[in-house]
């Protein structure tokens, strides 16, 4: 008598295997296009000749500003769109690929500064990743310029990072955002420059950053050393970790090993401590698809925050896409996550909603709603939007 019950058993296995919910392609490509074109349009730039130097303008090379382009730039690469293209380059050289502008390292400093000598401070340094990648791009596609004006785009990133370098210091990276700012700097211009220094002051700012914020039993980082538990606790008397914080942090070791080479000494550190921050991450999504601004504590500040939730929508979605983390746990956490992003914090009119304004922690009673927007949670959308498109099409 024939075996029929295997074919059974074969359709019943099938049936009990969790459908997967991915955007396709095209939904992906029209998001990010609905984003971009809406902040692009809304934030022109000014000439190089009419920009001020100041933080927080369109043209600024700072932080929050200069978070934006590297998630335009992530687009472009999955997009081809040029406009968002010449929308990044127009910014970098308005600012002459320069950040903070002092000339005189004497007086160049690293602790938080908006003016010219903060030269040091990781948030007038993570512009270099923009302008580093500007010249790549342009290297691979044969672009006409003179040699000496592709080396421009890196010349001051390499003679500030060099600089930097040549330093005793180890404690330029004291908070959390600025592994996202800087981290990426230094593995790229590494790459370009072959100068073996890049990888080895990684590791040694890389140690001290999570010697002095990493929890090993939550496996999160402090936003920096004034929120370590017990010294400060959310209301509740729990450990505060800050979203956007932990955020920067998954997103720039996925940024950094996307670039490291396979064979450099420390990788599998890096490795170690980003599998070891998406489990906890992972788990403390809240149903809906975010994650709330304290972590560990819901209660802390409540409801939805778009640009946390997009950085770790990135950072998961990389991980998945490169086999490191397994795809049937983590897959159903990037799809509530990108399905929030788009279903509740996407606006008709491609406003990104419910983005945290400024700051360095879980505020209580601090209101966000669908209207609260900023340049760096569009950036880390785009960061989200580009890395979920390779993962369904690759």
């Amino acid at each position: 008598m024939k075996n029929i019950l295997f074919p059974f058993m074969a359709i019943a296995l099938t049936a009990c295997q969790p459908a997967e919910n991915l955007p396709s392609p095209t939904e992906i490509l029209q998001h990010i296009d609905v984003v971009n074109t809406h902040w692009q349009e809304n934030h022109p730039l000014l000439g190089a000749e009419d920009a001020p130097f100041r933080p927080y303008t369109n043209n600024s090379p700072f932080w929050d500003n200069a978070a934006y382009h590297t998630g335009n730039l992530a687009a472009w690469h999955v997009t081809g769109n040029n406009a968002q293209l010449d929308y990044t380059r127009r910014w970098a050289e308005s600012n002459r690929y320069v950040g903070a502008t002092s000339t005189e390292p004497a007086e160049w400093r690293y602790s938080y500064g908006e003016r010219p000598e903060f030269v040091l401070f990781g948030d007038w340094q993570i512009c270099f990743q923009s302008y580093a990648e500007l010249y790549l791009i342009d290297k691979a596609g044969g672009a006409a310029d003179s040699d000496s004006t592709q080396i421009e785009k890196i010349a001051r990133a390499r003679e500030v990072m060099e600089y930097e370098m040549s330093t005793p210091a180890n404690d330029y990276w004291w908070w959390a955002d600025g592994l996202y700012m800087v981290m990426p700097v230094m593995v790229r211009l590494g790459n370009i420059t072959g100068n073996p220094l890049y990888g080895e002051k990684l590791f040694e700012y890389w140690s001290y950053a999570k010697e002095l914020m990493y929890d090993k039993e939550e496996h999160l980082f402090y936003r920096d050393g004034k929120y370590i538990y017990p010294q400060h606790q959310t209301a509740s008397g729990m450990k505060d970790f800050w979203a956007r914080g932990d955020g920067w942090v998954l997103a720039a070791l996925a940024r950094c090993l996307e670039e490291l080479p396979a064979d450099y000494a420390h990788r599998q550190e890096f490795e170690q401590t980003y599998l070891e921050m998406a489990a906890s991450v992972a788990a403390c999504q809240q149903p809906e698809g975010y994650w709330t601004r304290s972590l560990l504590d819901p209660v802390q500040a409540p409801g939805p925050e778009t640009s946390g939730t997009a950085f770790f929508t990135y950072g998961l979605t990389w991980g998945i896409r490169k086999g490191l983390l397994p795809r049937k746990e983590y897959l159903p956490v990037v799809e509530r996550s990108w399905q929030y992003l788009t279903q509740t914090a996407l606006q008709a009119d491609g406003t990104l909603g419910y983005v945290q304004p400024i700051g360095e922690r879980a505020i209580p009673g601090q209101t966000i709603d669908a209207a609260s927007t900023s340049n760096f949670g569009v950036g880390a959308f785009l960061l989200a939007a580009s890395e979920m498109y390779r993962l369904v099409t690759e």
